[in-house]
């Protein structure tokens, strides 16, 4: 089931669309820094990281267009241990070890609970595709089918375990509402990370996803 509104791709074709649910989720909001809160709605870049899961290839991309919330928006309260000992790469290479008994912190966090969402996006070729988008599109649509992953997904962080499959004809929660400032994408340049924004809105239980997000200050202006 994809719908008739959803955008099609450059090429003409319809998203692929993948249904994801789990008993909970957090998609912690940015400008919270003390205690995680999660936004009411899956984001763009942990419905990425459910895509890449369930079949990536460096030939492509992928590109979400929209994310329906399925379940009714409901939240609990979790007391999570955090440690502030970060190790780099390099350290880590070098056979650093984290202290997480002396860098242990609790934290609350406001996390989402039985989740259900579907998800729509398109493939987008890189130079080095060898393939058809449709081919990619067709690989992914077959292990969805048989519940094939790379490794298993997760909403928001890894202790959120999620579930997959094809679509099914649930429809839609008709809430609509403003979510704020949302995180669209991240971009890596050599050794620098750079991150893009977008306003959010659930629209009848439906959130759109921009082709392309903005610098932070620009969106404030905008």
């Amino acid at each position: 089931m994809v719908s008739d509104d959803l955008p099609r791709s450059s090429e003409g074709a319809p998203p692929v669309s993948v249904q994801v649910w789990g008993p909970g989720a957090l998609f912690t909001r940015p400008e919270l820094k003390a205690e995680r809160v999660s936004y009411p709605v899956m984001t763009p870049t942990a419905a990425v990281g459910v895509l890449e899961s369930i079949y990536w290839k460096p030939e492509f991309t992928w590109v979400p267009v929209a994310i329906d919330v399925l379940a009714p928006i409901k939240q609990f309260t979790q007391r999570r241990n955090e440690t502030t000992d970060i190790a780099s790469v390099s350290s880590a290479l070098a056979g650093r070890t984290v202290d997480t008994v002396e860098h242990r912190t609790q934290r609350h966090a406001v996390c989402l609970k039985d989740v259900v969402y579907r998800i729509h996006a398109h493939v987008e070729l890189r130079e080095r595709a060898t393939k058809k988008s449709a081919a990619y599109r067709d690989q992914f649509r077959r292990r969805v089918d048989r519940g094939q992953c790379f490794h298993q997904p997760y909403l928001g962080t890894r202790e959120f375990s999620a579930y997959f499959g094809p679509v099914d004809e649930r429809e839609r929660i008709s809430m609509s509402a403003k979510l704020g400032v949302m995180l669209h994408s991240v971009h890596h340049h050599k050794s620098k990370i750079q991150f893009s924004w977008f306003k959010a809105r659930l629209d009848e239980g439906r959130m759109w996803i921009p082709r392309d997000g903005m610098r932070a200050g620009d969106l404030v202006e905008a």
